[in-house]
């Protein structure tokens, strides 16, 4: 007669290294073909899109560091989810907020991207212009690798916190190369 124990199901596996190589791999083809993209793209003029902003500058400015105040949010609460703050108990919604604001990061950023891609293009005029090129099409192409990883079948283990982090990481280093950078250089623009 089957026990219970023998009907339970296995615990999901970890991703194993060829999933996470996989993975890896879409991310770096997303990053090489913006960059690609971005490179062999003439800049354009037409459609220009301010989303209500005084000009196409500000909106990238104050999206993108709406989407840098979004992925302090994630960080803050996947530590919180991990356990690793001192609040002893996690909300039922916890959960819930943590996919919303990495959503709304990256839905942010979207308009953002499309500026600097279609309309500016892969860039290497100065070392911190290059960087911002750069490093924006790492933080796609890192996204890429963790919306993969999320939904591959077994638990990511420790890939998912180092993913996400380089997320972050790449969205911070790339806001500081051009939203930040504008900032304190011209001051904060009124939207």
């Amino acid at each position: 007669m089957a026990t219970a124990a023998d009907t339970a199901p296995e615990p999901p596996s970890q991703i194993g290294a060829a999933g996470v190589l996989a993975a890896g791999a879409m991310g770096a083809v997303v990053a090489i073909a913006l960059g690609l993209y971005g490179r062999a793209h003439d800049p354009q003029t037409d459609l220009a899109i301010t989303l209500g902003f005084t000009d196409t500058i500000t909106m990238k400015v104050w999206l993108s560091s709406a989407a840098v105040l979004f992925g302090l949010l994630q960080v803050f609460s996947a530590l919180w989810m991990y356990g690793k703050l001192p609040f002893s108990s996690r909300p039922s919604w916890l959960a819930d907020g943590h996919r919303i604001s990495g959503r709304l990061a990256f839905l942010l950023s979207l308009p953002v991207a499309y500026h600097c891609l279609y309309q500016l293009a892969f860039q290497t005029t100065t070392t911190r212009v290059l960087a911002h090129s750069l490093l924006g099409c790492l933080f796609y192409g890192a996204f890429a690798t963790k919306v993969t990883i999320i939904h591959m079948p077994g638990r990511a283990g420790i890939w998912l916190p180092i993913i996400g982090g380089t997320v972050f990481t790449l969205l911070v280093a790339t806001w500081v190369t051009s939203g930040l950078w504008f900032i304190t250089t011209s001051g904060i623009p009124s939207p």
